[in-house]
């Protein structure tokens, strides 16, 4: 099974999902434009040495970073110009269904693309 991560979440399921992966019965995909989201949240509320801890951390997983190029640009503009989320959600999303990949989030945004994207919903942090 392929699963996209627009963002990491802190919580069993990601875990399990990371271990996964790590054994090669999971293939987990990521833009670089959700790691960049990533980096500004981590930055912003930690400081850019944890920023630095948490881009080698990622680095060391066996997470697929995925570049943007047009088709998959285009794509996310599409969605983007008929839903309301982000258009890094909406990156997200389209690489989804460009792998027939289920989408892991805890984002409500995604509420919009539950008809047109597999969603597995893990709880917000408090």
């Amino acid at each position: 099974m392929h699963y996209i991560l627009p963002r990491l979440l802190c919580s069993e399921e990601i875990a399990e999902l990371l271990r996964g992966a790590q054994e090669g019965t999971v293939r987990l995909l990521m833009s670089w434009v959700n790691v960049g989201e990533v980096a500004y949240i981590v930055e912003r509320r930690w400081g850019r040495g944890r920023l630095y801890q948490t881009l080698g951390t990622l680095e060391a997983t066996k997470i697929e970073f995925v570049p943007i190029g047009r088709e998959l640009a285009l794509a996310a503009a599409h969605i983007k110009a008929e839903h309301p989320p982000a258009y890094a959600n909406a990156l997200a999303a389209a690489l989804a269904a460009k792998e027939n990949a289920i989408l892991v989030t805890g984002d409500p945004e995604f509420k919009a693309l539950a008809k047109s994207v597999s969603i597995c919903w893990i709880p917000r942090e408090a």
